[in-house]
């Protein structure tokens, strides 16, 4: 990265004093820089750590504070923006041979008791279930 020193002498009369002299010197890059996007990125990212501050993340990177604010500000326009319209196709599904398919296994519930597991399906006798329950939970005690 090339820097330049560019010096402005303003010379002007002043009517008390008889003049003064104003020397203002100008340090960094002396012409508009193109950055990339993913510079771009790397800084906004850096920005984004906690208890960071933008103001000195810009002047390491010698870029102005409100530049790295307006890229935060597109970057985050562009993480929500609208979605595009997308097509549905249905097609017809492939179907597998009936005798391929495995047989699914009837929905249980599992109950953990004193340290044992007790599978429960659909159609369980309640009478059956409370006295296997209640069986277990006495010899636990």
């Amino acid at each position: 990265m090339e820097l330049r020193a560019d010096i402005m002498v303003d010379i002007n009369d002043d009517a008390k004093d008889g003049g003064y002299r104003r020397v203002e010197v100008l340090t960094g890059p002396g012409r508009r820089r193109k950055w990339s996007e993913d510079d771009k990125a790397r800084i906004v990212a850096e920005t984004l750590r906690p208890g960071t501050v933008v103001a000195d993340v810009a002047r390491r990177w010698q870029v102005s504070s409100q530049q790295v604010f307006t890229w935060r500000r597109e970057m985050r326009r562009a993480a929500v923006a609208p979605l595009s319209f997308v097509p549905v196709v249905a097609e017809t599904p492939v179907r597998a041979p009936e005798a391929a398919l495995p047989l699914p296994a009837p929905p249980s519930i599992e109950v953990g008791v004193a340290g044992a597991v007790l599978r429960v399906t659909p159609g369980t006798d309640v009478d059956l279930l409370t006295a296997v329950l209640r069986a277990i939970r006495a010899s636990a005690a």
